[in-house]
Protein backbone atom coordinates (compact mmCIF):
# COMPACT_ATOMS: atom_id res chain seq x y z
CA UNK A 1 0.00 0.00 0.00
CA UNK A 2 2.88 2.18 0.68
CA UNK A 3 4.41 2.27 -2.75
CA UNK A 4 0.44 2.78 -4.31
CA UNK A 5 0.40 5.74 -2.17
CA UNK A 6 3.81 6.95 -3.22
CA UNK A 7 3.59 6.34 -6.81
CA UNK A 8 0.13 8.38 -6.54
CA UNK A 9 1.94 11.57 -4.87
CA UNK A 10 4.90 11.51 -7.88
CA UNK A 11 2.23 12.97 -9.94
CA UNK A 12 0.94 16.06 -8.21
CA UNK A 13 3.57 17.89 -10.40
CA UNK A 14 1.73 16.28 -13.57
CA UNK A 15 -1.52 17.32 -12.44
CA UNK A 16 -0.58 20.57 -11.67
CA UNK A 17 0.56 21.35 -15.55
CA UNK A 18 -2.74 19.53 -16.66
CA UNK A 19 -2.96 15.29 -17.04
CA UNK A 20 -3.17 14.38 -20.95
CA UNK A 21 -5.00 10.83 -22.25
CA UNK A 22 -1.13 9.13 -22.71
CA UNK A 23 -0.48 10.15 -19.12
CA UNK A 24 -3.60 8.86 -17.91
CA UNK A 25 -2.96 5.36 -19.08
CA UNK A 26 0.97 5.49 -17.79
CA UNK A 27 -0.45 6.03 -14.16
CA UNK A 28 -3.60 4.07 -14.96
CA UNK A 29 -0.56 1.34 -15.49
CA UNK A 30 1.19 2.38 -12.85
CA UNK A 31 -1.69 2.20 -10.17
CA UNK A 32 -3.42 -0.82 -11.36
CA UNK A 33 -0.32 -2.80 -10.79
CA UNK A 34 0.28 -1.71 -7.51
CA UNK A 35 -3.91 -2.76 -6.44
CA UNK A 36 -3.43 -5.81 -8.10
CA UNK A 37 -0.46 -6.54 -5.64
CA UNK A 38 -2.66 -5.99 -2.63
CA UNK A 39 -6.26 -6.36 -3.58
CA UNK A 40 -7.28 -10.65 -3.94
CA UNK A 41 -7.64 -10.42 -7.19
CA UNK A 42 -9.66 -13.23 -8.79
CA UNK A 43 -7.42 -15.09 -10.94
CA UNK A 44 -10.66 -17.02 -12.16
CA UNK A 45 -10.32 -17.13 -16.08
CA UNK A 46 -13.89 -18.01 -16.93
CA UNK A 47 -15.01 -14.98 -14.41
CA UNK A 48 -12.33 -12.77 -16.00
CA UNK A 49 -13.63 -13.29 -19.57
CA UNK A 50 -17.16 -12.86 -18.87
CA UNK A 51 -16.52 -9.89 -17.15
CA UNK A 52 -13.83 -8.30 -19.56
CA UNK A 53 -16.48 -9.15 -22.14
CA UNK A 54 -19.53 -7.61 -20.00
CA UNK A 55 -17.12 -4.36 -20.04
CA UNK A 56 -15.50 -4.04 -23.30
CA UNK A 57 -18.77 -4.41 -24.85
CA UNK A 58 -20.11 -1.36 -22.73
CA UNK A 59 -16.72 1.10 -22.81
CA UNK A 60 -16.16 0.13 -26.39
CA UNK A 61 -18.76 2.39 -27.45
CA UNK A 62 -18.96 4.85 -24.55
CA UNK A 63 -15.40 6.54 -24.71
CA UNK A 64 -14.29 7.59 -28.19
CA UNK A 65 -10.58 7.63 -27.07
CA UNK A 66 -10.38 3.94 -27.74
CA UNK A 67 -8.81 3.60 -24.22
CA UNK A 68 -7.80 -0.55 -23.64
CA UNK A 69 -10.29 -1.26 -20.93
CA UNK A 70 -9.28 -3.73 -18.30
CA UNK A 71 -11.96 -5.13 -15.86
CA UNK A 72 -10.94 -7.16 -12.40
CA UNK A 73 -13.31 -8.60 -9.99
CA UNK A 74 -11.93 -8.44 -6.06
CA UNK A 75 -12.71 -10.99 -3.66
CA UNK A 76 -13.78 -9.39 -1.04
CA UNK A 77 -17.04 -9.24 0.86
CA UNK A 78 -17.52 -5.57 1.42
CA UNK A 79 -20.05 -3.91 -1.85
CA UNK A 80 -17.99 -1.68 -4.00
CA UNK A 81 -16.65 -0.54 -7.37
CA UNK A 82 -13.97 1.69 -8.37
CA UNK A 83 -12.12 3.34 -11.65
CA UNK A 84 -9.01 4.04 -11.94
CA UNK A 85 -8.26 6.16 -14.54
CA UNK A 86 -6.78 5.17 -17.54
CA UNK A 87 -9.85 2.08 -17.81
CA UNK A 88 -9.35 0.13 -14.91
CA UNK A 89 -12.15 -1.04 -13.31
CA UNK A 90 -12.89 -2.93 -10.15
CA UNK A 91 -15.76 -4.67 -8.92
CA UNK A 92 -16.08 -6.66 -5.51
CA UNK A 93 -17.37 -9.62 -5.54
CA UNK A 94 -20.00 -9.12 -2.67
CA UNK A 95 -21.75 -6.59 -5.19
CA UNK A 96 -22.02 -9.19 -7.97
CA UNK A 97 -23.45 -11.46 -5.20
CA UNK A 98 -26.26 -8.72 -4.59
CA UNK A 99 -27.02 -8.43 -8.46
CA UNK A 100 -30.22 -9.82 -9.30
CA UNK A 101 -29.51 -9.69 -13.02
CA UNK A 102 -27.10 -8.88 -15.76
CA UNK A 103 -28.71 -5.21 -16.09
CA UNK A 104 -27.44 -4.25 -12.80
CA UNK A 105 -23.89 -5.46 -13.02
CA UNK A 106 -23.94 -3.54 -16.83
CA UNK A 107 -25.72 -0.60 -14.78
CA UNK A 108 -22.40 -0.71 -12.44
CA UNK A 109 -19.84 -1.28 -14.65
CA UNK A 110 -21.15 1.80 -16.97
CA UNK A 111 -21.35 3.96 -14.08
CA UNK A 112 -17.43 3.48 -13.46
CA UNK A 113 -16.93 3.79 -17.14
CA UNK A 114 -18.65 6.84 -16.88
CA UNK A 115 -16.18 7.84 -14.57
CA UNK A 116 -13.23 7.35 -16.93
CA UNK A 117 -14.86 9.49 -19.93
CA UNK A 118 -15.79 12.05 -18.01
CA UNK A 119 -12.16 11.90 -16.51
CA UNK A 120 -13.33 12.37 -12.62
CA UNK A 121 -10.06 11.49 -10.89
CA UNK A 122 -7.99 13.01 -13.72
CA UNK A 123 -9.94 16.41 -12.68
CA UNK A 124 -9.42 15.99 -9.25
CA UNK A 125 -5.77 15.34 -9.05
CA UNK A 126 -5.70 18.75 -11.13
CA UNK A 127 -7.54 20.49 -8.55
CA UNK A 128 -5.41 19.05 -6.22
CA UNK A 129 -2.43 19.95 -7.83
CA UNK A 130 -0.12 20.37 -3.84
CA UNK A 131 -2.05 18.55 -1.76
CA UNK A 132 -1.63 14.69 -0.09
CA UNK A 133 -2.80 13.32 -3.50
CA UNK A 134 -1.21 9.72 -2.58
CA UNK A 135 -3.50 9.46 0.64
CA UNK A 136 -6.59 10.83 -1.23
CA UNK A 137 -6.79 9.06 -4.42
CA UNK A 138 -6.08 6.17 -2.17
CA UNK A 139 -9.42 6.47 0.01
CA UNK A 140 -11.20 7.14 -2.95
CA UNK A 141 -9.92 4.08 -4.93
CA UNK A 142 -9.90 1.55 -2.65
CA UNK A 143 -11.31 2.91 0.43
CA UNK A 144 -8.60 2.29 3.31
CA UNK A 145 -10.02 5.68 4.96
CA UNK A 146 -11.57 4.16 7.39
CA UNK A 147 -8.96 4.74 10.72
CA UNK A 148 -9.10 8.01 12.44
CA UNK A 149 -5.47 8.28 11.45
CA UNK A 150 -6.11 7.91 8.20
CA UNK A 151 -8.92 10.73 8.78
CA UNK A 152 -6.61 12.94 10.24
CA UNK A 153 -3.99 12.65 7.54
CA UNK A 154 -6.44 13.99 4.99
CA UNK A 155 -7.38 17.01 6.55
CA UNK A 156 -4.04 17.86 8.03
CA UNK A 157 -3.62 17.88 3.70
CA UNK A 158 -6.10 20.20 3.63
CA UNK A 159 -7.63 18.10 0.33
CA UNK A 160 -10.81 16.10 3.00
CA UNK A 161 -12.63 17.81 -0.22
CA UNK A 162 -11.45 15.30 -2.66
CA UNK A 163 -11.55 12.12 -0.65
CA UNK A 164 -14.85 11.01 -2.43
CA UNK A 165 -16.60 12.20 -6.08
CA UNK A 166 -18.87 15.24 -5.37
CA UNK A 167 -22.48 14.59 -6.31
CA UNK A 168 -22.26 16.28 -9.71
CA UNK A 169 -19.14 13.75 -10.52
CA UNK A 170 -22.18 11.24 -9.42
CA UNK A 171 -24.93 12.53 -11.24
CA UNK A 172 -22.35 12.86 -14.44
CA UNK A 173 -21.34 9.16 -14.55
CA UNK A 174 -25.06 8.40 -13.99
CA UNK A 175 -26.29 9.82 -16.78
CA UNK A 176 -23.02 8.41 -18.83
CA UNK A 177 -24.11 4.69 -17.53
CA UNK A 178 -27.55 5.01 -18.64
CA UNK A 179 -26.48 6.37 -22.27
CA UNK A 180 -23.85 3.58 -22.12
CA UNK A 181 -25.65 0.50 -21.45
CA UNK A 182 -28.43 1.50 -23.48
CA UNK A 183 -26.09 1.70 -26.50
CA UNK A 184 -24.70 -1.88 -25.37
CA UNK A 185 -27.90 -3.28 -25.85
CA UNK A 186 -28.50 -3.73 -22.22
CA UNK A 187 -31.70 -2.08 -19.68
CA UNK A 188 -30.54 1.02 -17.85
CA UNK A 189 -33.60 0.26 -15.64
CA UNK A 190 -30.74 -1.62 -13.83
CA UNK A 191 -29.43 0.97 -12.70
CA UNK A 192 -32.00 2.27 -10.16
CA UNK A 193 -32.93 -1.20 -9.76
CA UNK A 194 -29.36 -1.49 -7.93
CA UNK A 195 -29.64 1.70 -5.95
CA UNK A 196 -32.64 0.50 -4.28
CA UNK A 197 -31.10 -3.00 -3.35
CA UNK A 198 -28.28 -1.03 -1.83
CA UNK A 199 -29.93 1.30 0.25
CA UNK A 200 -32.35 -1.84 1.67
CA UNK A 201 -28.94 -3.28 2.74
CA UNK A 202 -28.04 -0.66 4.54
CA UNK A 203 -30.91 -0.84 6.94
CA UNK A 204 -30.44 -4.36 7.44
CA UNK A 205 -26.30 -4.57 7.16
CA UNK A 206 -24.58 -1.42 6.66
CA UNK A 207 -21.20 -2.47 7.65
CA UNK A 208 -21.04 -4.35 4.22
CA UNK A 209 -22.09 -1.25 1.80
CA UNK A 210 -20.28 1.52 4.06
CA UNK A 211 -17.87 1.43 1.01
CA UNK A 212 -20.37 1.91 -1.47
CA UNK A 213 -22.04 4.69 0.27
CA UNK A 214 -18.69 6.36 1.22
CA UNK A 215 -17.74 7.00 -2.15
CA UNK A 216 -21.45 7.13 -4.19
CA UNK A 217 -23.15 9.72 -2.03
CA UNK A 218 -26.59 10.84 -2.55
CA UNK A 219 -28.57 7.19 -3.59
CA UNK A 220 -32.49 8.53 -2.73
CA UNK A 221 -31.85 11.00 -5.21
CA UNK A 222 -30.01 9.30 -7.88
CA UNK A 223 -32.56 6.55 -7.97
CA UNK A 224 -35.38 9.46 -8.95
CA UNK A 225 -32.78 11.08 -11.29
CA UNK A 226 -31.73 8.05 -13.33
CA UNK A 227 -35.47 7.10 -13.93
CA UNK A 228 -36.50 10.32 -15.26
CA UNK A 229 -33.72 9.85 -17.66
CA UNK A 230 -34.39 6.11 -17.89
CA UNK A 231 -38.41 7.94 -18.93
CA UNK A 232 -36.72 10.00 -21.94
CA UNK A 233 -36.33 6.75 -24.08
CA UNK A 234 -39.26 4.99 -26.24
CA UNK A 235 -41.13 2.82 -24.21
CA UNK A 236 -40.56 0.44 -27.02
CA UNK A 237 -37.00 0.64 -27.13
CA UNK A 238 -36.36 -0.03 -23.87
CA UNK A 239 -38.35 -3.22 -24.50
CA UNK A 240 -35.70 -4.20 -26.68
CA UNK A 241 -32.80 -4.05 -24.02
CA UNK A 242 -31.33 -7.19 -22.69
CA UNK A 243 -32.05 -7.57 -19.09
CA UNK A 244 -30.60 -11.09 -18.14
CA UNK A 245 -29.20 -14.04 -19.55
CA UNK A 246 -28.48 -17.98 -18.47
CA UNK A 247 -24.69 -16.59 -19.04
CA UNK A 248 -24.91 -14.47 -16.36
CA UNK A 249 -26.72 -16.77 -14.47
CA UNK A 250 -23.44 -19.07 -14.64
CA UNK A 251 -21.23 -16.40 -14.33
CA UNK A 252 -22.65 -15.73 -10.81
CA UNK A 253 -22.57 -19.13 -9.64
CA UNK A 254 -19.29 -19.23 -10.48
CA UNK A 255 -18.53 -16.08 -8.57
CA UNK A 256 -20.43 -17.57 -5.80
CA UNK A 257 -18.17 -20.98 -5.99
CA UNK A 258 -14.66 -19.13 -5.48
CA UNK A 259 -12.83 -19.64 -2.06
CA UNK A 260 -14.48 -17.50 1.08
CA UNK A 261 -14.04 -13.93 0.13
CA UNK A 262 -11.98 -11.27 2.60
CA UNK A 263 -13.32 -8.70 4.85
CA UNK A 264 -12.09 -5.69 5.82
CA UNK A 265 -11.42 -6.74 8.98
CA UNK A 266 -9.48 -9.70 7.95
CA UNK A 267 -7.07 -7.55 5.65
Amino acid sequence: MRQLLFGMMVVVSTAACGVSTQQEVQMGQEYSAQINAQLPIVQDAEINRYVNVLGDSIANLADARGLDYHFFVVNAAEVNAFAVPGGFVYVNRGLIDRTQNLSQLAGVLGHEIGHVVRRHSVKQMEKAQGANIGVVLGCTLINICNSQAAAAAINIGGSALFAKFSRDDEREADAEGVKNVVRAGISPKGIPEMFRILLAEQSSNPGAVAGWFATHPGEEERIQETEALIAQYDPAILRTLTTNTSNYSAFKARVRSLPAPTTASSR
